[in-house]
This record gives C-alpha cells, structure tokens and sequence, in this order.
C-alpha cells in the first residue's frame, strides 16, 4: 500500500513539474545599439504576462512560465521592430516564412513598424537597405515611424537584409 502511494505521488510531482516548467527562447542577431533599443526589446516582450526578456548586446533571452508565453513575447519583440534567429526550432520555422515567399518585384515600397529610435538605428538600417540588390534610393531617418525604398528590387531580398541587420517591420 507505501509502495502504491509513493508512486502515486512520485507521478504527480512529476506531472505537476512538467506543466510548470519554464520555457526559454534565445533570440541572435537582433539590432541593439542603444538603452533606448535595450528598453524597446525589454518592453516588449516582458508585456507578456509570466515572461522576463533581458536583451545583452545582440542576444535577446526570453524566459516564460509557458512556451505559448514564450511565443507571444517573441512575436511582440518582433511587432516592435526587432529580429533574430531562434534556437526554438518552431520560431525558425516562423522567421523563415518571409523567405518562402515567391520573388515579389517593386519599385517602390514603404516600410513600418521598423524600430528606428535614433541615429544608429537609421543607419545600421540604411546599410541593410543599401545592400538590397537594386535599390537606388530611401527615406530612413531616425525616429521615423515609415520609411519609403525606391529601385527595382524584391520584396524578399529586402526582409533578408532587414532580418540580416536584426530589423523586421511591414512592407507596402
């Protein structure tokens, strides 16, 4: 009868260990020049419920109490602006999805939602522009909430460069 409790009880602590642990996401290449980026990075994804970021140069580490909160704050970083490559094998897969898209040609595109908070951001933004294949000229200033690109370029080669550089924003 012991031996029929301890094992009972041994399969509940370790269900209940299982269901509580921690998830960590860690986050590489994402753009962090400055205390202002550091903030936005943390803000952003610590809006999550359950979850702590800490973002050490291009290193961004998300701990949350489930992997759907661990999820949602990855998405929000990168609502914010922000990229970096996943070591969680489901948010490479998901990061990956710009570049599964067909070759879509523009001559003209405008970017939001890029995190562009001062002049380091602005130019590490303009360099990752600059190397896109066919892009004659841009708009990207600091502070800026849009930015236009102009040439003859495709979309995809655009979000590589920006993910490149650790920004992701909305192309229009």
């Amino acid at each position: 009868m012991h031996l029929m409790k301890y094992l009972m009880l041994s399969f509940f602590f370790l269900v209940t260990s299982l269901l509580n642990a921690e998830t960590t996401i860690t986050l590489s290449g994402v753009h962090n020049c400055c205390k202002s980026c550091t903030n936005g990075i943390t803000k952003a994804g610590s809006s999550v419920d359950g979850v702590t970021v800490t973002a050490e140069g291009k290193t961004v580490t998300v701990t949350a109490k489930s992997k759907s909160g661990a999820k949602k704050a990855v998405e929000a970083i990168m609502a914010a602006g922000y990229f970096g490559t996943s070591d969680a094998s489901e948010e490479k897969s998901a990061s990956s999805l710009s570049t599964a898209k067909p070759a879509k040609k523009l001559t003209e595109a405008t970017v939001s939602g890029a995190h562009l908070c001062c002049q380091k951001c602005a130019n590490a933004m303009i360099e990752a522009v600059k190397s896109v294949p066919g892009v004659t000229e841009h708009t990207i200033v600091s502070k800026a909430s849009t930015f236009t690109i102009k040439g003859d370029f495709t979309e995809a080669d655009l979000l590589n460069s920006m993910h490149k550089a650790g920004f992701t924003g909305v192309v229009k």
